[in-house]
């Protein structure tokens, strides 16, 4: 997955746009696009052998804006309001109720 977002320049490594192989030191600054936010991490330590993901976090500090996150979540609640979740299409009985309410608004505007 961050080969192929490397093959695509979608990561950059201190400003310079990084390949698969690029090595990374302590302060380097990574900055990635993901989910409609540009993260921004700066490596603290490079561990000497893998560690586990809950250990990660010491290696690494975000340095994202909150105004980001922020952003993030506008987005999805303005989603939410275009159409609920799980709402799907409408039932046969409700898109009937819609037409038979947009006909009366009709009959309405013909009798005044």
């Amino acid at each position: 997955m961050v080969t192929e977002a490397c093959k695509k320049n979608h990561i950059t490594v201190n400003g310079i746009v990084a390949k698969p192989s690029k090595e990374v030191f302590p302060t380097d600054k990574i900055t990635f696009r993901k989910d409609q936010i540009t993260h921004i991490i700066t490596v603290l330590d490079i561990p000497e052998n893998r560690v586990g993901a809950k250990l990660v976090d010491i290696y690494r500090k975000n340095e994202t804006p909150d105004e980001a996150y922020a952003h993030l979540e506008l987005l999805k609640l303005s989603k939410q309001h275009y159409r609920k979740t799980g709402t799907g299409r409408p039932t046969k009985k409700d898109r009937r109720d819609i037409d038979e309410f947009g006909n009366e608004i009709n009959n309405e505007d013909e009798i005044d």
